[in-house]
C-alpha cells in the first residue's frame, strides 16, 4: 500500500511541475503562427526539444517573447531573425543555408561524393592489377621454372 501511495504522490508531483501557459491571442491566425514558430525554435538549454515542449525557464522566456512579438505585429522572419541574433543559429531546427551553416547542409553530399570517388579508384586499381599481364622478366622466370620442372 505504501508503494502505491509513493508512486501516486510521485506522479502527482511530476504533473505539478509541468507548466501550462495560456496566452490570449487577438486572432486565431496569431495563435496558429505562435504554435508553428514554437515548434521551429529549439530550447537552448534542452537542445533536443523545441520551446513548445520544454519546461526549462529559458524556454518559458522564449515563449513569452514569441507571444509578445506576435502581438506587437512582428513577422515570422523578424521573430526568427531576433531569436537567431540573440541565441545563435542553433536556436532554429532548420538553419538557413548560408554562411557557416552551409557546410552543415553540404557535408553529407560532399562526404557521399568523396566515398564514391574513393570506391571507384579502389575498384579501378584492382581491375588494373588483374588485367595486367606478366612482364617480360616475369615471363622469362616462369619459362625457366617450367623448363626446370620438365627436366626433373
Amino acid at each position: 500500500m505504501r508503494i502505491l501511495m509513493t508512486v501516486l504522490l510521485w506522479c502527482w508531483a511530476v504533473a505539478a511541475l509541468a507548466v501550462i501557459e495560456t496566452y490570449e491571442f487577438s486572432s486565431p491566425e496569431l495563435e496558429a503562427r505562435y504554435h508553428a514558430l514554437s515548434q521551429e525554435l529549439r530550447c537552448p538549454k534542452c537542445q533536443n526539444q523545441n520551446i513548445a515542449d520544454s519546461n526549462a525557464p529559458i524556454a518559458q522566456d522564449l515563449r513569452k517573447q514569441l507571444y509578445q512579438q506576435l502581438e506587437s505585429g512582428a513577422s515570422d522572419e523578424e521573430i526568427l531573425d531576433y531569436m537567431v541574433a540573440r541565441y545563435g543559429e542553433f536556436v532554429r531546427y532548420r538553419p538557413e543555408m548560408a554562411g557557416p551553416t552551409l557546410i552543415l547542409w553540404l557535408a553529407p553530399v560532399l562526404l557521399l561524393a568523396a566515398g564514391v570517388v574513393v570506391a571507384l579508384l579502389v575498384l579501378r586499381s584492382r581491375r588494373g592489377d588483374r588485367d595486367r599481364g606478366l612482364s617480360e622478366e616475369e615471363q622469362r622466370k616462369l619459362q625457366e621454372m617450367l623448363e626446370r620442372e620438365q627436366d626433373a
